[in-house]
């Protein structure tokens, strides 16, 4: 059994964002870190995980990514990709993969070759669906669109991500 002391100090490990070498989450085995989306149409991100810690942000974009970066109990810590965030209710997340373009008139193709057909360009900030993911491209899906853009150009995925 963990005494008080124990304990504190792994919670503040857990504030501080650490998570030795690990690389599941202890609460919900699934690995760490992890992107999820915004659930809600809005989520309260607090300082620390209950709801007795102040609101830091106010996240305001459905299905935005996020990065989750520890887990105490039903909270998670997650960042945008501006490295803003801290610590959200779970109930708030979505296990459904979105990326964010980070490159402005993004072209998807119709295969992961840019010698393919054009299927749509994207402005940077769009929120896209992610599908399967090569090592180097994704293929996304946004407003009826579909085609593959290169991973390096997007945000909320890994770089050594593979999904089928």
């Amino acid at each position: 059994m963990l005494g008080r002391a124990a304990i504190s100090f792994l919670f503040a490990i857990l504030l501080a964002g650490t998570t030795f070498a690990q690389d599941r989450g202890p609460v919900t085995n699934l690995p760490m870190p992890r992107f999820v989306s915004l659930k809600a149409a809005e989520g309260n991100v607090r300082r620390g995980p209950s709801l007795s810690h102040r609101i830091d942000w106010v996240f305001k974009r459905r299905d935005m990514p996020l990065e989750v970066t520890a887990e105490y109990g039903h909270w998670r810590r997650v960042r945008d990709r501006d490295g803003q965030g801290g610590w959200m209710h779970y109930s708030l997340l979505s296990g459904a993969r979105t990326v964010i373009v980070e490159r402005d008139m993004l072209a998807l193709f119709s295969k992961p070759d840019p010698k393919t057909r054009e299927n749509a360009r994207l402005e940077m900030g769009v929120i896209a669906r992610l599908g399967e993911c090569d090592p180097q491209w994704c293929r996304l899906s946004v407003d009826g669109r579909r085609g593959w853009a290169r991973k390096d150009t997007l945000w909320g995925v890994l770089p050594d991500e593979i999904r089928e």
